[in-house]
This record gives C-alpha cells, sequence and structure tokens, in this order.
C-alpha cells in the first residue's frame, strides 16, 4: 500500500478530533434511562435528497449477551430520526420492535444497523439491521450456548418510496456464519465506493466472545446476494485495540487543497478495545481508559479507494476518541457531508451517568476547508 504524505495524515487525524469534539459534543438522542446499560446509537446518518438529515440506531435497554434475556431487555427498538438542519431537534421517523423484526425467526435482541440510499431508485432504501435470532449454535458447539442467547446476523430490508415504506415483509438474511471462530455477524457498515458494487463491512465474534473483528462481504452488478470478501479487513492493534478493531464509518475524503492533487482516498471510523471485561489496574501506573465490551473507545484509519479493503491506521498507541465522562467510552462513530459542504458527525458517548446517548457535532465548510489546507 503506497503512504500518504505525514502532513496529510495529520490533516485527516486533525478532521476527526475536531469533528469528534468531545466537550463540544449535544445530544442527538437521549438514551431511555440514565444509567448504565441504556444506550442510542450503533448506526449512521445520511441525507435524504430532499435535504432532511436521518440518524438511525438502536434502543438498548439494561442486559448481559453472555447470560440472554432473562437479565434484562437488552436491544429493544430499532429507530430512525429525521432533523431539518445539524441544530434542529431530531424527532422519530420510523421505528421497528424485535418482534417487527422476527418476520422469519424469533429476534432476541437488536444491534447495530446501517441505512443506505439506493443506486437506481432516487426514493429508495435499503436497511440493513443485525439482530441476534433465537438460533443454536452448530452441533459441535452447542454445550457452549447460555440459555436464553441465540446467533447474531444480518438482515437487509427495502422500501422503494421513502423511509416509511421499509417493510419487515421484506427482510433477507444477507450476512451470517455457522463457523465458530466467525460465529456471531452484526453492526453493519453499507457504502459505495464505486457504482458497480454495494461493499458490506460488519464486526463478528467467535462462539467464545473472545475478541471482534471487522469482516466485509460485497454485492456486484446485479446480483442480489453478498460474496465474502475478506474476515479481517481491519486487523487487530497490538495495544489499546488488541482485542476489538470494528470497523464503523466510511467517509469520502473531498478534493480539497492537497488532496485535491491525489487519487481519491476515505477516512475510516473504527471502534478498539484493549480487553473484553474490564481488568484490575495497578494504583500506582498511569491511569488510562482501556475500553472493553460495550465501553470501547474510538479510532481513524485511512485508505486509497482504489486500493480498497487495504487500510492503514492512524491510531497505533493509543485511541483518539474518548469521552470526558466515565469509562471513556465513545463509539459507533458515523459522519456525512451534508449538501452545503460541511461535515456532521454522531456517536455513542459515556456519561457521567454511565448511559450513552447519541452525541453529535458540526463542522462548518470553512472550518473544513481550513483543515484539509485550501
Amino acid at each position: 500500500m503506497s503512504q500518504l504524505a505525514p502532513d496529510m495524515v495529520d490533516r485527516l487525524k486533525e478532521l476527526g478530533l475536531r469533528l469528534v469534539d468531545q466537550r463540544n459534543a449535544r445530544v442527538l438522542v437521549p438514551a431511555l434511562g440514565n444509567e448504565s446499560g441504556f444506550w442510542f446509537g450503533g448506526g449512521n446518518l445520511v441525507q435524504d435528497h430532499d435535504g432532511k438529515i436521518l440518524a438511525c440506531g438502536r434502543f438498548r435497554n439494561p442486559g448481559d449477551a453472555r447470560t440472554g434475556t432473562g437479565s434484562g431487555e437488552r436491544g429493544l427498538e430499532f429507530a430512525i430520526f429525521a432533523g431539518s438542519s445539524p441544530d434542529a431537534e431530531f424527532t422519530k421517523a420510523l421505528s421497528f420492535s424485535k418482534n417487527d423484526l422476527s418476520a422469519n425467526e424469533e429476534v432476541v435482541s437488536i444491534e447495530g444497523a446501517s441505512l443506505l440510499p439506493s443506486e437506481t431508485n432516487s426514493s429508495g432504501w435499503e436497511l440493513f439491521v443485525s439482530t441476534e435470532k433465537r438460533v443454536s449454535y452448530p452441533k459441535p458447539l452447542i454445550n457452549f450456548q447460555k440459555p436464553g442467547t441465540g446467533v447474531w446476523s444480518i438482515d437487509r430490508i427495502k422500501g422503494n418510496d421513502g423511509i416509511d415504506s421499509l417493510s419487515p415483509n421484506t427482510i433477507e438474511t444477507v450476512a451470517s456464519s455457522r463457523k465458530g471462530d466467525t460465529l456471531h455477524v452484526k453492526d453493519p457498515v453499507a457504502f459505495r465506493i464505486n457504482a458497480s458494487s454495494t461493499e458490506l463491512a460488519y464486526c463478528h465474534h467467535p462462539f467464545s466472545w473472545a475478541s471482534s473483528n471487522t469482516g466485509l462481504n460485497r454485492q456486484t452488478g446485479t446480483s442480489e446476494d453478498f460474496e465474502l470478501v475478506s474476515e479481517n479487513v481491519l486487523p487487530r492493534g497490538n495495544s489499546w485495540d488488541i482485542a476489538c478493531s470494528r470497523l464503523t464509518e466510511r467517509l469520502p475524503v473531498p478534493k480539497i487543497g492537497p488532496f485535491s492533487d491525489i487519487p481519491a482516498i476515505s477516512l475510516y471510523f473504527y471502534d478498539g478495545a484493549e480487553c473484553l471485561r474490564p481488568l484490575d489496574e495497578n494504583p500506582q501506573a498511569a491511569k488510562r481508559p482501556r475500553g472493553y465490551s460495550c465501553e470501547e473507545l474510538g479510532g481513524l484509519a485511512w485508505g486509497w479507494d482504489h486500493e480498497f479493503p487495504k487500510l492503514s491506521k492512524i491510531s497505533i498507541d493509543f485511541p483518539l476518541f474518548l469521552s470526558p465522562h466515565s469509562t471513556g467510552c465513545s463509539r459507533y462513530a458515523s459522519a456525512v457531508f451534508l449538501d452545503d459542504g460541511s461535515l456532521l458527525g454522531a456517536w455513542q458517548q459515556a456519561q457521567d451517568d454511565g448511559s450513552q446517548p447519541l452525541v453529535s457535532n458540526h463542522l462548518g465548510k470553512s472550518e473544513v476547508t481550513r483543515i484539509l489546507g485550501a
């Protein structure tokens, strides 16, 4: 993979830090409770053809995936919120319950999702949503399945006439696994680098929940099927992201300043964690957020569009995005360039009370231009 000049990498890093500004963020969608275990997020931002900004995600209430639904409701509702501008109030425009998404199999919990405009229909939408279905583990692994738990997979829902036309009647599974090392497939991130294909990145976990990794499927041409490209497009690092490396967003970098003279590149947001469960720290050591399952931290990578899925991480030794509150959790970052050239970002941010609402921050076009060096 050919390299990017260090000063240009620094510009990408500054853009990410200015966008995911932890102290200037405002709450876009509150969680349903003000304590640990209550979240909203795990989705993406999109601007509709009529200018409306859409933010999707799932409401999550307390629960523990290791012990099943008996310990809490967990992911209970997928929702799309709409706003007329980055500073407007966002109101719920569409939602699906676990029962709504149980068209083919009973859904135990809802996790990440991705909303993608249709390539061929200006009013059409595709929604990719991950759910835990009440499905048994493969027979050789069945003894490791906890009561009340299932297996995660990703479904696609289509609508041909606005987001209101998205219907669970169209639901079909597009990413799943029966292999022990990639058994749980969730948290889709759908995007198009070129018009001939749809990329579907996702997080996968082994049956043991010992790590989180990023896989990639691709749909090409007129085929409706997604084919496996790679089970590891964003390898886990050796430091802060050694246990988890989960892609959450691809952001095309505009042709501004020095970026106008090079091939197209994209910025990638991802989540990382040092461990899956909290670790004890030496009380005499320097304290730092370490990140763990459900309390991940945020990082950045970049890649040439023509070389995708080759990616290069920017945050090597430490995460870039940390909440100033609680565990430091800052995850599921999403970003979109709006029609006016400004940049809107949103992410789940840990609060002092332990909850994780969806928060956002907006950069004007002039600030984006300054950072990228016009």
